[in-house]
């Protein structure tokens, strides 16, 4: 009788543990509509976790900023209102400054370098130091590098920045950067076409594919491939529910997100030159050689400002700079 009881108890959990996980929804929220950088590393996921899970997990993706701007995302991922989240790096630094150190200006020369910066033991000390604020840091998907667009002039040094007012993320980074510039830089939540379309903003810098998704050719007339920060999302997952997840769930899920990280930059990469192309038949004036050195010389000191001060913070970009030498 005590055997069969037994017998019964381990039924009953193995049972209980088949059914919890087939129930599994992760909710992942972006900011951004389908076919944009972070709803594609979002999508893959979602495909490989639910394939390698058998089902047992599904993922639900809400995306178009349905769940708020992309700070208010990452309140909802600390709470775990939702699970996980794919969101561009600027907004971290509200939550812990060390995010900061890769929005430093130029400070990768390729794609090749922010990848084995980031996959490597640098950017595992920035994914681990965001624990402190509620958030498991996955990995590092791309927006990709950032070029300037707006609707005044053709800019080819920062001596055509002066007094344009341009969009930024709300990232304390990126204000100094447009700051140093000359620009008048206007934090502004996510999307901004009827601003740019109403001459709220002059302008607005980000990656190629923001361009073509987004469809900008159609009211910013000139762009400069300033590649001045490189722009990447941090994949990341509520601490509260990752500490209640058995270890092979939680490996499975850093894989695959890894994965879809890993799928996405590639794709990204690989668009760029057709975009290009495509943004100049549709009348965009590109500046393909700016005076880079002009630019670099403008912010060289934002590595002393108060943004960088926090010792370990500090520590770490140094420790950057050194490495993308």
């Amino acid at each position: 009788m005590k055997k069969f009881l037994v017998l019964m108890v381990v039924v009953s959990l193995i049972c209980f543990s088949t059914t919890a996980m087939a129930e599994m929804e992760i909710k992942l929220g972006v900011v951004t509509k389908p076919g944009s950088a972070q709803n594609i590393a979002a999508e893959k996921f979602k495909e490989l976790i639910e394939q390698r899970s058998k089902g047992k997990i599904t993922v639900k993706i809400f995306h178009s900023a349905s769940l708020g701007n992309e700070t208010e995302i990452l309140q909802q991922v600390q709470m775990n209102t939702i699970q996980m989240a794919v969101i561009t790096g600027g907004p971290f630094d509200t939550f812990d400054p060390i995010a900061r150190v890769i929005n430093y200006p130029f400070l990768f020369k390729d794609n090749a370098q922010a990848d084995e910066i980031l996959d490597g033991p640098l950017g595992t000390k920035i994914l681990k130091s965001l624990e402190s604020s509620g958030f498991k840091g996955l990995c590092f998907s791309e927006n990709g590098f950032r070029n300037l667009t707006n609707n005044k002039r053709a800019v080819k040094s920062p001596d055509e920045i002066k007094g344009l007012k341009i969009r930024v993320m709300a990232s304390a980074i990126h204000k100094a950067i447009w700051q140093a510039l000359g620009a008048n830089p206007t934090p502004m939540p996510w999307p901004i076409y009827t601003e740019l379309e109403q001459g709220v903003i002059d302008g607005q810098e980000n990656p190629l594919w923001v361009m073509e998704v987004y469809k900008f050719y159609e009211i910013q007339k000139y762009m400069t491939l300033s590649r001045h920060v490189y722009s990447y999302h941090i994949d990341v997952a509520s601490l509260k529910w990752w500490k209640i997840l058995d270890s092979k769930t939680q490996d499975m899920i850093q894989k695959a997100m890894y994965e879809a990280a890993v799928f996405q930059r590639k794709q990204n990469r690989d668009k760029n030159a057709a975009r290009l192309k495509f943004l100049k038949e549709k009348g965009m004036q590109v500046e393909e050689n700016p005076n880079i050195g002009a630019f670099r010389a403008k912010v060289a000191k934002l590595k002393d400002m108060d943004l960088y001060s926090e010792p370990r913070v500090q520590a770490l970009l140094i420790e950057m700079l050194n490495a993308t030498q």
